[in-house]
């Protein structure tokens, strides 16, 4: 386990490194021909004819970046041979692909990177897909919620909790969850049926009494002694195979512990292990069996409309259906095989897999297996056959240090799996086409009653937060075709008002956003702002000051049981049927602004009312209050906190630890001393 769990680690640091060198060496200077240890970009010289160019590609395996007339990186591909490829993509004048066409006319230049193997081509074009974002691949947006949940092991009193990141550190990892719902749902089951501890250690050690987890039964109390060690452990296994999915293997082991507290005439712990069997059986039934394999399987189908695909992926683990995940991929013409290959390299490069040596083997007495499946799959079931599946089936089995097979079924059980994957992947892009024709409806409704110069795909609204002037905040939330765009929600802090005056707070908003933007094309097709007449007097005056009054602006306001909206040029606002779609998307929009601008400004309340409550802590002054701010991030982590920790942090003596740790709990006991 150690060995592989060591190469697996190698493996990812070389990763890291392969894609570190070749993303320096993409962006500087380009060597010509010349094959270094560290992948090299290579560029033919300008003056050789397209073919003449071909030619001279070599036969090695590679990574080839296809470029248009401006240079940017519009597709990138790996190859087993640099010259047969790039020849197959551009002689083939009669090959009827959209792919292949599109190349013809659009590629103006191609560069390659030599590599030693295939497998090395394979890891290094996943990665130069991530860093260029090319148009015509397969690029699914970097998901930062992969969540763990994290059982420290190698503690007296094990803990369980919730991590994004899976370290070697003699703790075993469950996961990636694909949500951060899907794991906190399942600690908190954890939690309720088999009482392990999730709070820190800080707090754990510094514990007097029991805590309210104790209370309402989600903790045995170890830090109070309350729970021995043998009895904490049997829980913790307990808990391991709960969250392996072992749970017919773990219901034997309750019934049989059942009847020899029964046998022993101890019927108040049968009686407890009873309800701890019900809670279990009761949470496996909500578990839909779909498969008598009893395999790990993660399962992938897709539906295409010509260049719009929506992928489903069924994950299942013991044939039970833990989690569905959905993608959906627009302007892609790539072949169905290309497609899948490319969503599988994409999907599972990123950090899927828990390295086998921080899965649980310590149970071994339990279950007889020298290593436990965790969450990763045994078997990839997917609709096409794929060009490098061998290649793929031993790359994933590497990173993952066991083996992983991936399938195509021609019949039996596995294939009415996949087709009712298909399925669901079939009505979850009907479902998105049915949700992208009411925002399309919507959107020409607004355009229409609003009287806007064009289609508002992309809508930017404005909202103020604030009390009496104080900790005022404004938040831009973006829409784009009618759907929320998070990665372009922007917050605010007012800097140049300090009282209750919400026009020049939006103002101060506006003008700061816009004052940004140097490219009409970062312009949105209609501005937005919460409020009424004066809030949109405001935007349209700082739009003309920017010279950038070409664009919409509209104010929504709340009146009676009516909402009103006002646009520039006109006295009386226009009111729309409360049932309207181009009413009921701008309430939406409205709406979410509100909230982001209300989180953030509740998010600074709480950190100013921390600020000042270490105000009154004698020895903490300004310095130190950053300190301990930067460090902790909230009250009830200082509070928490044991001198010893608080002594750690830099800029913190003994005597001022002391202090924060008087002021939040009393006076240190003895093992709390230094």
């Amino acid at each position: 386990g150690n060995q592989k769990g060591g190469k697996n680690h190698a493996l990812q640091r070389r990763d890291k490194k392969l894609r570190k060198d070749v993303t320096t060496q993409v962006q500087s200077s380009r060597v010509h021909g010349s094959r270094l240890e560290q992948p090299t970009v290579n560029r033919e010289p300008d003056n050789l004819s397209s073919y003449e160019k071909i030619n001279r590609l070599p036969t090695a395996p590679g990574v080839y970046l296809m470029k248009n007339r401006k240079g940017d990186v519009i597709y990138i591909g790996k190859a087993k041979s640099l010259r047969n490829r790039v020849k197959s993509y551009l002689t083939k004048i009669e090959d009827s692909r959209y792919l292949i066409r599109f190349l013809l006319s659009q590629v103006e230049d191609i560069d390659y990177i030599i590599t030693d193997t295939e497998k090395e081509a394979l890891i290094l074009e996943n990665n130069l897909i991530k860093e260029h974002k090319p148009r015509y691949n397969v690029n699914l947006k970097d998901d930062k919620t992969y969540y763990s949940l994290r059982l420290s092991v190698q503690d007296k009193f094990p803990r369980l909790s919730l991590v994004r990141k899976v370290k070697k550190d003699g703790a075993h990892y469950f996961g990636p969850y694909s949500s951060s719902c899907a794991v906190k749902d399942t600690l908190k089951m954890v939690s309720r049926i088999f009482h392990i501890r999730s709070c820190s250690d800080s707090n754990f050690k510094s514990r007097s009494r029991p805590c309210l987890s104790y209370q309402i039964k989600r903790c045995l109390a170890p830090c109070c002694k309350l729970v021995d060690w043998e009895s904490y452990q049997k829980y913790v296994r307990e808990a391991t195979l709960f969250l392996e999915g072992k749970n017919q293997e773990l219901l034997r082991l309750l019934k049989k512990s059942m009847k020899r507290e029964s046998d022993n005439l101890n019927f108040e712990e049968a009686a407890r292990t009873r309800d701890h069997i019900s809670s279990i059986e009761k949470t496996i039934e909500r578990q839909k069996v779909v498969s008598n394999l009893g395999t790990d399987q993660d399962v992938f189908a897709f539906y295409r409309e010509g260049g719009v695909i929506e992928f489903q992926l069924m994950i299942m683990r013991g044939g039970r259906v833990l989690d569905t995940q959905a993608f959906s991929m627009t302007n892609l013409r790539l072949p169905d095989n290309e497609v899948m290959s490319s969503f599988l390299k994409q999907y599972y490069g990123e950090d899927r897999f828990i390295p086998l040596d921080s899965i649980p083997s310590g149970s071994k007495h339990l279950t007889g297996q020298e290593h436990l499946t965790g969450f990763t799959p045994s078997e990839i079931i997917i609709p096409v056959e794929i060009e490098d599946r061998k290649l793929l089936e031993e790359w994933f089995s590497e990173k993952k240090g066991r083996k992983i097979k991936i399938h195509v079924p021609k019949k039996g059980e596995k294939l009415k799996l996949l087709r009712m994957v298909m399925e669901n992947a079939k009505n979850s892009f009907m479902d998105r086409q049915r949700e992208k024709d009411f925002n399309l409806e919507a959107l020409e409704e607004i355009q229409k009653r609003l009287q806007l110069k064009r289609l508002p795909r992309k809508i930017e609204c404005f909202d103020i937060s604030n009390i009496s002037g104080k900790l005022a905040v404004g938040s831009m939330v973006i829409f784009r075709e009618g759907i929320v765009y998070k990665d372009g929600y922007r917050h605010f802090k007012i800097k140049t008002v300090d009282q209750a005056d919400d026009y020049g707070m939006m103002y101060e908003v506006i003008k700061r956003r816009y004052s940004r933007v140097s490219e009409d094309n970062d312009m949105p097709d209609l501005i937005m702002v919460d409020g009424g007449k004066g809030q949109l007097n405001v935007a349209v005056r700082v739009l003309k000051e920017l010279k950038k009054d070409n664009v919409d602006a509209i104010s929504l306001a709340k009146g009676g049981d009516r909402e009103k909206i006002f646009i520039p040029h006109r006295r009386d606002p226009v009111i729309l049927q409360k049932d309207s779609k181009a009413l009921l998307l701008l309430q939406q929009i409205r709406d979410e602004a509100h909230r982001f601008a209300l989180t953030y400004h509740q998010k600074l309340r709480k950190r100013q009312n921390l600020r000042s409550i270490l105000e009154d802590i004698p020895g903490v002054g300004l310095v130190r209050k950053k300190v301990l701010l930067k460090h902790f991030g909230s009250l009830k982590s200082i509070k928490d906190a044991s001198i010893n920790e608080l002594t750690t942090i830099p800029g913190m003596n003994v005597k001022a630890a002391e202090n924060v740790f008087v002021f939040f709990r009393g006076f240190p006991s003895d093992s709390e001393s230094l």
